[in-house]
């Protein structure tokens, strides 16, 4: 049993026909006028926000106990690589958050030791969680 069909693509028709066995066989299609038809009305879309930049160094807050460095995007802590008591200069890599399959490197804002370390590896964070806290 043989079905024929007519599929248009990019306003050009092809005849196709589909066999039993579903082996396909195509041939164009003689041309034929097709009457313009109105566009639909667009869609107003949501605004989306832009991906933080993945290199760029996490926001801090100073605070009595020493610098705050919080999560710029959402994520899972995919490696945390300055431990607890370690001397870190200003632009170290202090830990790595996946976000989309992209690993952002999160950086620390000044020079210092690793006060306290707020998440471990392979939990998940928001955006401005506490991560590290810089002394």
């Amino acid at each position: 049993m043989i079905r024929k069909y007519i599929v248009t693509i990019d306003n050009v028709k092809y005849e196709v026909e589909v066999e039993a066995n579903d082996v396909v066989k195509s041939a164009k299609a003689p041309a034929v006028q097709v009457a313009p038809v109105a566009a639909p009305a667009p869609v107003a879309a949501a605004p989306v926000e832009a991906p933080a930049p993945a290199a760029a160094p996490a926001p801090a807050a100073v605070s009595a106990d020493g610098e705050k460095v919080v999560s710029p995007l959402p994520g899972t802590l995919l490696k945390t690589v300055a431990k607890q008591g370690s001397a870190v200069k200003s632009g170290d890599v202090l830990c790595i958050v996946e976000a989309m399959k992209m690993e952002n490197e999160i950086r620390s804002p000044k020079d210092g030791t690793v006060a306290s370390i707020a998440v471990s590896e392979g939990a998940s964070v928001a955006a401005g969680d506490l991560l590290y806290v810089i002394a």
